[in-house]
């Protein structure tokens, strides 16, 4: 991240040392970015992962890629030529942010880490998280401040656990299992109760 490796972009048995050495399993997803969709190494770990059984997406620029084409799922969001020629972090680059943002979105709705349009896993490790936590909690139930700060002591801050206490009358360990059992989907935990 600090220091620049010199034509590690040009070599795709690089991106599957890195790959081997992350110990990548089926279980995975890669992501290959390259705002051209030809830059060997992003090219490379596709072409590895997918071998391999992992879920792959491959995200370009450009039409007709060889990174979408190597990949289960090809995103090309074709941006054009630059304002800057070769300075793909213009459009390019702030195309496939958007882009990544979105998947990054999904994945966390899809995992449970959101009720609603609220973030519900948060790790309230300093007062702005705590404050934060607080809020959520009281967007997602209602709850007068008394209750709420009552539940958050009683479920150790975990904001997830503390709205189900709420809105399901439950305690602390009654909550926990409730999530376990819905694999942390608060909604799924609301409606087994």
């Amino acid at each position: 991240m600090v220091k620049a490796v010199e034509g590690a972009e040009d070599s795709e048995e690089l991106a599957v040392e890195d790959l081997t050495a992350l110990g990548l399993t089926p279980d995975d997803t890669v992501v290959g970015i390259s705002a051209s969709g030809r830059t060997p190494y992003a090219v490379g770990a596709v072409e590895h992962a997918r071998a391999l059984g992992a879920l792959t997406v491959g995200l370009s620029c450009n039409a007709d890629s060889a990174l979408a084409a190597a990949a289960e799922h090809g995103i090309e969001v074709v941006t054009g030529p630059e304002l800057l020629t070769g300075s793909t972090r213009l459009k390019a680059g702030t195309a496939q942010k958007l882009v990544l943002n979105m998947i990054s979105t999904i994945t966390m709705i899809r995992l449970g880490k959101t009720y609603g349009n609220l973030m519900v896993d948060v790790r309230a490790s300093n007062e702005k998280l705590q404050a934060r936590s607080r809020r959520i909690v009281a967007l997602a139930t209602g709850a007068p401040d008394e209750r709420i700060e009552s539940a958050l002591a009683a479920a150790d801050g975990e904001v997830k656990h503390a709205i189900l206490m709420i809105l399901a009358d439950v305690d602390a360990p009654t909550a926990a299992k409730l999530l376990t059992d819905s694999r942390g989907h608060l909604r799924a935990a609301l409606h087994a109760r």
